[in-house]
C-alpha cells in the first residue's frame, strides 16, 4: 500500500512539474528514481507482451487443467495438439478467449511488478554498483507480493475464459447439447462470484498465486539483473544495455524462473478453476491439491505445460524488458535517463 499510495503522490507531483520523487531524499551517490515513467513502460510492456504470446498462454491453461482419466484418455496428447484441436473447433479468436480481460489488467500488473521492483531496488540499495544478491532476491519477492492484488481477480477471470472449451468440449463428448453448455463471459463470472461470495470471492486462490509469483520474482529480477549487466551499454549515456541484450536476458531469466515455479502454478491453476469437466477431482487448499496431484497423477503432473509456459514467458518478458528499459515513457514525458 505504501508503494501504491508513493505512486500517486508522485503523479501529483508530476503533474504539478516536480517529476522527481521526493518522499524521501536518497543519497547523492544513489541516481534519482523517476517512478511515473516506470509504471507507465510497465504498461506498455504488459499489453505488447501479452498481445504477442496469448494463445500460448490459453495453451498451457488447458494443459495444466486436464487431468488424465482411468484408462489413461485425454483429450490433448501435446501442446500442439492442444493447439491444432483449439484452432480448429474455435477459430482463430477462440485462441484469444480471455485476452481482453488479460490486457485490460495486465498493464497495472506489469505496471507494479517492474516499477515495484526498481522501487524496492532502489530503497535497498547500499550505493555499490552491484546491488548484494540477498538484496536483489528481497526486491524481486516484494514486487512479486505487491502485484497479487492485481494478478488474483486477472488470472481467476482469464482461466474461467480460456478453459471454457476445454470443459465444453468434455461436455458435448458426454452427450450433452450446445443448448445445455452455459456460455460465460468476464462480466458475467464477475457478477456471481461477487453476488455469492463477495468482493473476496475475486481472490480464490490468492494464497496460491502469491506463491507463485512471490517465488518467480525471486528467481526472475536477480537473474535478469545479473545477465543484462554482462552486455554492451547504449551510446547515449543513459548506461542501459542494448536493445538485444534485454531481450535476450528477459528470455532467458523469464524461461528458468518459469520452469522452476511450474508446479506451483499447476496448482494455482487447478484451485482456481470453478467448473470442471465431470469426474474431474476438486481441491480444498495448496497441499491438498499437492496431495492429490501426486497421489492421482504423479509428480510429472507438476511440470504441465511447463515448455509451453516456458515459451509464454520467455518472449513475454523478453519483450517487456525491452520496452521497459527502451523508456518510450521518459522519451514522451522529457526526462532524461542518466
Amino acid at each position: 500500500m505504501r508503494l501504491l499510495s508513493q505512486i500517486m503522490d508522485q503523479t501529483a507531483n508530476f503533474v504539478t512539474g516536480q517529476t522527481v520523487i521526493t518522499w524521501a531524499p536518497a543519497p547523492a551517490r544513489i541516481p534519482k528514481l523517476f517512478l511515473v515513467p516506470k509504471v507507465i513502460n510497465g504498461g506498455i510492456a504488459g499489453i505488447i507482451g501479452v498481445s504477442c504470446v496469448f494463445p500460448l498462454d490459453l495453451v498451457k491453461t488447458r494443459l495444466q487443467n486436464q487431468q488424465i482419466g482411468p484408462n489413461g484418455e485425454r483429450m490433448y496428447n501435446s501442446m500442439f495438439d492442444c493447439f491444432r484441436k483449439t484452432r480448429s473447433a474455435e477459430g482463430f479468436f477462440g485462441m484469444y478467449r480471455g485476452s481482453a480481460v488479460n490486457i485490460l489488467l495486465i498493464t497495472p500488473e506489469k505496471a507494479i511488478k517492474l516499477a515495484a521492483n526498481d522501487f524496492f531496488r532502489h530503497h535497498l540499495s547500499t550505493g555499490s554498483k552491484q546491488l548484494p544478491l540477498t538484496r536483489e532476491m528481497a526486491a524481486g519477492g516484494l514486487a512479486g507480493f505487491c502485484q497479487i492484488i492485481i494478478t488474483t481477480p486477472m488470472e481467476l477471470l482469464k482461466i474461467q475464459l480460456q478453459d471454457a472449451g476445454r470443459v465444453a468440449a468434455q461436455a458435448r463428448a458426454a452427450g450433452q447439447t450446445a443448448a445445455t453448455i452455459p456460455k460465460v463471459s468476464a462480466t458475467s463470472i464477475a457478477l456471481e462470484l461477487i453476488r455469492t461470495k463477495g468482493i473476496t470471492g475475486l481472490y480464490k486462490g490468492t494464497a496460491a498465486t502469491m506463491l507463485r509469483d512471490v517465488s518467480f520474482s525471486v528467481v526472475y529480477f536477480p537473474l535478469f539483473a545479473r545477465l543484462n549487466a554482462l552486455g554492451p551499454r547504449r551510446s547515449d549515456g543513459s548506461g542501459e544495455a542494448v536493445f538485444w541484450c534485454s531481450f535476450l536476458s528477459g528470455c532467458v531469466a523469464g524461461s528458468t524462473a518459469a520452469c522452476s515455479v511450474n508446479p506451483f502454478d499447476v496448482v494455482k491453476t487447478r484451485l482456481q478453476l470453478l467448473k470442471k469437466a465431470e469426474g474431474e477431482a476438486s481441491y480444498s487448499g495448496i497441499v491438498d491439491a499437492f496431495g492429490k496431484i501426486m497421489k492421482n497423477e504423479g509428480p510429472s503432473a507438476f511440470f504441465k505445460g511447463a515448455a509451453c509456459r516456458m515459451i509464454v514467458i520467455a518472449p513475454l518478458f523478453g519483450i517487456a524488458q525491452t520496452v521497459y528499459y527502451l523508456g518510450v515513457a521518459e522519451r514522451l514525458l522529457g526526462i532524461h535517463k542518466g
